[in-house]
């Protein structure tokens, strides 16, 4: 019952981890994760939450999703990725539908990294992807996440195109967590590619704001990684 997940996540969590939490997805007033309340559990605890209860329906799933607490969105998530992985071609669809329909509740960035790619970008990876590119435009800082982090599925099996169109979109962007998205997914590109994430940075450094650009060029060699950072005018 959806009760006795809710009774297991209280009864491990943890009031100083809370705190820590909440300091560090920035809950406090005007911050991106306003409002979000934390009852301190960690991801590992949490999966075993999910496994343990991986069978609740998708209505017991929008319950939690519907919640203040962190813990709760999240262990839905969790659920909802191992469902996703269990169910026929229909379920998958029903899901990937659940998933766009609840973007507003995968408002913070670890909701997003653990489950944007695994739902969406799995869904989407032989489909059109036309709804990323809409997400990618949209004013809502989470469903614009959602749209690079979902492309780490194509990154994954060696499809680069829609994460650089998308990484293009965004180079504008002003919020800091989109920067560090695009520069990962860059990053990620390059691990299995180098040429092509080059040929982006090549295009693209002097525009990229300077934490893209650092995440992108992290795994570099030293000389590589400091001139990409002086062609850009970013500070050493």
């Amino acid at each position: 019952m959806l009760s006795g997940l809710k009774k297991e996540l209280h009864k491990l969590g943890n009031p100083e981890k809370a705190r820590i939490l909440s300091k560090f997805f920035k809950t406090g007033k005007g911050e991106y994760g306003e409002g979000d309340v934390f009852l301190g559990i960690t991801v590992p605890c949490q999966r075993k939450i999910a496994g343990k209860y991986a069978w609740l329906p998708l209505t017991g799933l929008q319950e939690l999703l519907l919640s203040k607490i962190h813990e709760f969105r999240l262990t839905a998530l969790l659920i909802l990725v191992i469902k996703y992985g269990k169910a026929d071609a229909e379920g998958k669809k029903e899901i990937f539908r659940f998933y766009l329909k609840n973007t507003a509740k995968v408002n913070n960035w670890d909701l997003v990294d653990l489950s944007a790619d695994r739902i969406l970008g799995s869904y989407l990876l032989n489909k059109d992807k036309s709804i990323l590119y809409r997400l990618a435009k949209s004013g809502n800082l989470w469903e614009r996440r959602i749209a690079i982090i979902s492309t780490f599925q194509f990154i994954k099996h060696g499809e680069f195109e829609d994460s650089l169109k998308i990484a293009e979109l965004l180079l504008a962007d002003r919020h800091d967590l989109i920067h560090k998205a695009v520069g990962w997914m860059l990053r990620e590109i390059g691990k299995r590619d180098l040429a092509a994430e080059e040929r982006f940075l090549e295009r693209h450094c002097r525009q990229m704001p300077r934490t893209m650009l650092r995440y992108a060029v992290e795994r570099l060699g030293e000389s590589k990684r400091k001139a990409y950072i002086r062609t850009s005018g970013c500070n050493p």
